[in-house]
């Protein structure tokens, strides 16, 4: 649909007043959300969102404006008023728009969008009747059910053009049981940058059995021991460690402003020998997988930490232009509506040499933790607070029995430099990340961790 413009004068037009670098990003995405709560279909929602945002980068500042007017009328007045922002003079640069074509493709077998609404219903109902029927303890269910289909075009002053197509998945079941004046809840999602065969390997029965059974487990599991102790961390954990205590540190918008723990500390040692973060936007079908960043810069492996040593930041365009660097294709945005900024996209720890049984064998006692929860962390000064869904007391190297109501209480950098052991596995948890106002679609790996001595909030 943008072929049909004038692209290069629309750019012209925004920096006619000045500027380093102009920018049109052109979205058409088409969402589908369904959701089921007190066993009944309560949301059935699906529709088109057009737009185009229009962004000038001046002095190291961004002017950003938006309109859902796509026609080229509409986005010469915008490209107008971005432009007012600048007071420098003409850009005088030719602009000639050269395609560019993805290094990597993502296997998409069924696009969701040609799937039925009542099959995407189906799938929400057998999920609910599974977790509804499961245990007499259970009080609540919720099924969501969301895809997206997202077309867009970028092109820039640097004679960038980029079209690129996204499909996304994501299905999860939160259930809350409670008995004897104790609730718990638990929620299990799964999906990707993947097709509706994505629920081939992945029933929606067996994800709601895993929810419906880890909720009854804290249930009847006695209160956490609290104090400090060893833990080790499960590759099936899900990667709330490293998204929090590292890796929003590491985004370069926060690392230049002063804002994290990791700023100005280039080439420092900033955790164990054995740990390797890396940020991988390539994964096959992984939810926080792209071809290009919403900025049009190609995907790619970013490694951050290399054995314990720290490389580098995540970098959009803008935070690159400050450093001098180039951008890492981490630049990213909700939609349209919003300006690209530095976020993660799949962020791992990579895996060490350690047989898992090893770890656990080795740790006589202490906290196995099985399934992260939530988590805040203050990027200012490393300090954090994580919740365990799901975890267990190691007993003589053995996993032992269950307890609820457990948090890790740390510091990233310390706890991180305290690491003596990384398992040769390697798990993924999924979510959406919120910064700024945005949420993106993130994934986060790590292999089985052991962390000698932390924090562990509980019963004392």
């Amino acid at each position: 649909m943008m072929r049909e413009f004038n692209l290069t004068r629309i750019l012209k037009t925004a920096l006619k007043r000045g500027g380093s670098f102009a920018e049109i990003y052109f979205e058409h995405s088409q969402p589908t959300s369904i959701v089921c709560e007190d066993n009944k279909i309560e949301k059935v929602i699906t529709g088109i969102d057009v737009g185009v945002g229009i962004r000038v980068i001046h002095n190291d500042k961004t002017t950003y404006g938006y309109t859902n007017l796509v026609n080229e009328k509409a986005l010469l007045e915008l490209a107008d008023n971005v432009s007012m922002a600048c007071k420098e003079g003409i850009y005088e640069k030719d602009i000639n728009l050269t395609e560019q074509r993805p290094a990597i493709n993502f296997l998409i077998k069924e696009l969701p969008q040609n799937v039925s609404i009542q099959e995407k219903v189906d799938l929400v109902n057998r999920a609910n009747k599974v977790a509804q029927s499961s245990d007499k303890r259970i009080r609540q269910v919720k099924v969501v059910y969301r895809d997206g289909l997202q077309k867009v075009t970028i092109a820039n002053s640097q004679g960038n053009l980029i079209e690129d197509e996204r499909i996304s998945i994501l299905f999860f079941v939160q259930v809350v049981a409670s008995q004897d004046g104790i609730i718990q809840t638990s929620y299990e999602p799964v999906g990707g940058f993947i097709g509706f065969e994505f629920f081939s390997d992945n029933p929606p029965e067996k994800v709601a059995e895993i929810a419906s059974s880890r909720v009854i487990l804290m249930l009847e599991a006695r209160k956490a021991p609290g104090g400090m102790m060893p833990v080790v961390l499960s590759s099936e954990a899900g990667g709330t460690m490293i998204h929090e205590a590292i890796g929003h540190g590491l985004e370069a918008d926060l690392a230049q402003e002063g804002l994290s723990v990791y700023s100005n500390r280039l080439g420092q040692m900033v955790a164990s020998p054995l740990i390797t973060v890396m940020d991988d936007s390539t994964l096959p079908n992984k939810r926080g997988s792209y071809c290009f960043d919403d900025e049009g810069t190609p995907s790619q492996r970013t490694t951050v930490v290399e054995k314990g040593e720290l490389k580098g930041y995540l970098y959009d365009r803008l935070t690159a232009m400050k450093d001098k660097v180039n951008s890492t294709g981490n630049g990213r945005r909700e939609s349209y509506r919003d300006r690209p900024i530095p976020r993660m996209s799949n962020t791992l720890i990579a895996p060490g040499e350690s047989n898992p049984a090893d770890i656990l064998r080795s740790t006589l006692n202490g906290l196995f933790v099985k399934k992260m929860g939530g988590g805040q962390v203050n990027t200012v000064n490393g300090d954090f607070i994580f919740e365990i869904s799901e975890g267990y007391l190691i007993e003589n190297g053995r996993i032992g029995e269950p307890v609820r109501g457990a948090t890790l209480i740390g510091n990233g950098p310390e706890i991180l430099n305290k690491i003596d052991m990384v398992g040769n596995d390697l798990g993924f948890g999924i979510g959406t990340c919120g910064k700024d106002g945005q949420g993106v679609p993130v994934a986060d790996g790590q292999p089985t961790l052991r962390i000698p001595k932390i924090v562990v909030g509980g019963e004392i």
